[in-house]
């Protein structure tokens, strides 16, 4: 098993930046790709991107070049820097956790999750 607990998560204005943390405990870290996914009330749960364990990253089209994915696998911590960002990026952040060996195109799908932290709200202001 894998705990996830998130952190970071606020009220910033518009264009602002916020680094949101994936902390992991319990079984080998190395053995998952880790996801962060966003939800905002009425709208399905989106993937926002994810990063294998050796750093292979992948970006939803709407945070591509503005969201940035890193992993620090002696610290079993994921991040998610969150840079200009927009009122429309006003979610839940979850992350999550998905077996290394699901393919990578699967990996875009909350159904192939297998853990997932708490969330924490973001919230962006006009």
């Amino acid at each position: 098993q894998v705990q996830l607990v998130e952190a970071g998560g606020g009220l910033v204005q518009a264009g602002a930046s916020l680094k949101l943390s994936c902390a992991a405990s319990g079984s080998t870290f190395s053995m998952y790709t880790i996801g962060w996914f966003r939800q905002s009330p009425g709208k399905e749960r989106s993937i926002v991107g994810h990063i294998s364990s050796g750093g292979t990253t992948y970006y939803g089209d709407s945070v591509k070049g503005r969201f940035t994915i890193s992993r620090d696998n002696a610290k079993t911590t994921v991040y998610l820097q969150m840079n200009s960002l927009k009122p429309e990026d006003t979610a839940v952040y979850y992350c999550a956790a998905v077996r290394a060996n699901v393919p990578f195109w699967r990996r875009v799908s909350p159904d192939e999750y297998i853990y997932w932290g708490q969330g924490t709200q973001v919230t962006v202001s006009s």
